[in-house]
């Protein structure tokens, strides 16, 4: 037990020295997040990542990554397998899409630019 002992300043020294590190990393993380507030407030910093970090990555992101890539997928699969009849209607879809009133298309692609937080009004500058 002398060994075990005579470690124990030591021992207690260290953890000390971690709980001070934790609680320092603590308030500069808490600094850090005020600092990158005030940023955001002023408009120095756009809200894109708070928007990134508030999303819950729940399955409406999923619907819609599976409901974007599908065009894309059945493009390639008409491609590859060389069934002409896709992409007759993926072109009939496009069309169709493309003659839906403006205000639909650009709600929709407001939705989809808000669950990736992109910039819809630069998607909707390049249509």
């Amino acid at each position: 037990m002398g060994p075990l002992l005579s470690m124990l300043p030591t021992i207690l020294k260290t953890g000390a020295s971690v709980f001070a590190n934790r609680q320092k990393a603590k308030i500069l993380m808490s600094d850090a997040e005020l600092l990158h507030a005030q940023k955001m407030a002023t408009g120095e910093v756009e809200y894109q990542a708070q928007i990134r970090q508030s999303n819950d990555q729940g399955y409406k992101d999923e619907f819609v990554l599976i409901l974007v890539s599908a065009p894309v997928l059945l493009l390639i699969w008409s491609v590859f397998s060389g069934d002409p009849d896709i992409q007759m209607k993926l072109d009939l879809f496009f069309e169709k899409f493309g003659s839906l009133p403006f205000w639909y298309q650009s709600i929709f692609i407001g939705v989809v630019a808000s669950i990736y937080g992109l910039k819809t009004a630069d998607i909707m500058k390049k249509k």
